[in-house]
């Protein structure tokens, strides 16, 4: 199957050309149909299998043919929640990319940067908004930002949503929105609380399950070593200097932890960039492009 084949638009097709895309992913396939439909829909896929895609285009595709001729302000007609910042801002990149040939706009708002810059964009209008959780009621409170007009409300990662408290948070920006929507539930994995959540969301969805066969974990050789953690430290250097090599990335279980280690590893002439939740978005966003 080619993109070609699922009813999607020139304008469209020409962008996903354009970014080389030629096979539309298992994900793509059951759910761009579906979302064309406005059906509310429930999917699960391990990330990487193209999920933005997979709600993204087809939102392009029902905004396009349904454009406001009007030329006062553009009122927000889709909504995309996501749970973290970075994810927010990569979800409105893959957004700018495929409406390059479309007259919808998009913007991204998230919390640890000033807001004043993201107030200015939002007062010249949008058609789709990404946020984050947070910064979106912040600006709903301030009258920024109105939702009374979304016809498609995107959640994002919600196993990763729920995980990180954001629940009522998340009910807040339902009630929000009109109560006639079209929801779309994200989610890499489907734990019991996650489908909880999406059946008191989400009236009759079409539920899509995509299963890799061929998991990229199989290709990961694993080893476990116990050792005291007074000796952590030591371990990891020794394994840096002698075992691995490449690109390395370390996961430590507190904030401190990975400011402590990175510490170690400046002073062993080891080239790294730390990246937790207490560093500013600038820091993050630097350490990300690094």
């Amino acid at each position: 199957m080619h993109f070609s084949d699922l009813n999607l638009n020139k304008p469209l097709l020409k962008a996903i050309f354009e970014k080389n895309y030629e096979t539309p992913t298992k994900v793509q396939i059951q759910t761009i149909p579906l979302v064309l439909a406005k059906k509310n829909v429930i999917a699960s896929a391990q990330t990487g299998t193209g999920k933005t895609a997979a709600f993204a285009l087809p939102i392009l595709q029902l905004l396009f043919h349904q454009l406001d001729t009007n030329k006062e302000q553009k009122k927000i007609r889709a909504l995309i929640v996501s749970p973290t910042r970075e994810l927010a801002v990569q979800i409105n990149e893959e957004f700018t990319d495929y409406s390059k040939y479309t007259k919808l706009s998009s913007t991204v708002v998230y919390g640890g940067i000033s807001i004043d810059a993201q107030k200015k964009v939002l007062k010249k209008g949008v058609d789709i908004l990404i946020a984050t959780p947070g910064r979106l009621l912040e600006l709903c409170k301030q009258e920024i930002v109105d939702l009374s007009t979304i016809e498609i409300l995107v959640l994002d990662e919600a196993d990763l949503m729920l995980d990180m408290g954001f629940i009522d948070d998340i009910k807040k920006i339902d009630l929000l929105c009109p109560t006639q929507k079209q929801i779309l539930l994200f989610s890499a994995t489907m734990p019991s609380k996650v489908v909880h959540f999406a059946k008191n969301l989400l009236s009759n969805p079409e539920i899509v399950e995509v299963i890799s066969i061929k998991s990229e974990t199989t290709k990961v050789k694993e080893l476990l070593y116990y050792v005291p953690k007074p000796n952590k430290i030591e371990l990891c250097l020794h394994l840096l200097r002698n075992t691995i090599k490449g690109n390395i990335l370390i996961f430590r279980r507190t904030r401190n932890g990975v400011d402590n280690l990175e510490q170690t590893l400046l002073k062993n002439d080891f080239k790294v960039e730390t990246l937790h939740g207490e560093k500013s978005q600038n820091l993050r966003q630097n350490a990300l492009s690094k």
